[in-house]
């Protein structure tokens, strides 16, 4: 169970790295303006809040790979620590801007800490 839980741990992480990579990097290109349909202008116009959020994503992920080579206590701790963050943020952006982020951020980071605390 520890493999699959590490496994899903980064699977996680990469997810938020390639958010980064989008709303950092790709905002006003193709993949960043289909995301939510913004025109050249309005992804212009957005870009440096998009950035802000693709940097705390990073944060994420970062944690989470913190988390998967710490050695224990510290790296489970971190593991559930920014796995709880990762749920969080889907949580509130399915709320207040987009109810897909609820599947595409906040369940694989719910799967994820369910199996990281099922493997303790």
């Amino acid at each position: 169970m520890e493999t699959v839980a590490n496994v899903l741990v980064g699977l996680v992480a990469a997810l938020h790295v390639y958010i980064l990579v989008l709303e950092m990097f790709l905002w006003e290109k193709k993949p960043g303006r289909g995301l939510h349909g913004f025109d050249a202008e309005m992804a212009r116009a957005t870009a440096p809040l998009a950035a802000n959020q693709g940097l705390y994503n990073g944060f994420l992920a970062a944690g989470l790979v913190w988390g998967l080579i710490a050695a224990d206590p510290t790296g489970f701790r971190a593991q559930v620590f920014f796995l709880a963050c990762v749920v969080v943020a889907g949580v509130y952006g399915a709320l207040t801007a987009n109810r897909r982020i609820l599947f595409a951020q906040a369940l694989p980071g719910a799967v994820a800490l369910a199996a990281v605390l099922l493997a303790r």
